[in-house]
């Protein structure tokens, strides 16, 4: 079993296949199932960094703001303002520790 995008049970079908499937039926396991996902296509991307497994990765967050009632257009809106604010991870920074001056 895995989460796959809306048209492939029809798309299954109209090949001359047969398939069983189900909605899911609660937040909490639509959830579960969009982590599960956005790792696969994490996983794909890495293998094979190309639009298509780009434009999967995006699908995954666009299911997950919707699920969560947030507009994906606000959150696109939202991740540039932070980009400009506090930078993106464009330049590949790794933080090894902070020290406190003050004390």
């Amino acid at each position: 079993m895995k989460l796959v995008r809306d048209l492939i049970p029809k798309i299954i079908e109209e090949s001359g296949r047969s398939c069983r499937w189900h909605k899911i039926n609660n937040h909490s396991e639509y959830m579960s199932w969009l982590k599960l996902k956005i790792i696969e296509e994490a996983d794909e991307f890495i293998e094979d960094p190309c639009l298509e497994e780009a434009a999967d990765m995006l699908e995954v967050v666009k299911a997950f703001a919707k699920i969560n009632n947030l507009d994906f257009e606000e959150v696109i809106a939202a991740a540039k303002n932070k980009t400009k604010k506090r930078g993106g991870f464009i330049e590949g920074i790794i933080l090894e520790e902070v020290f406190d001056e003050s004390r």
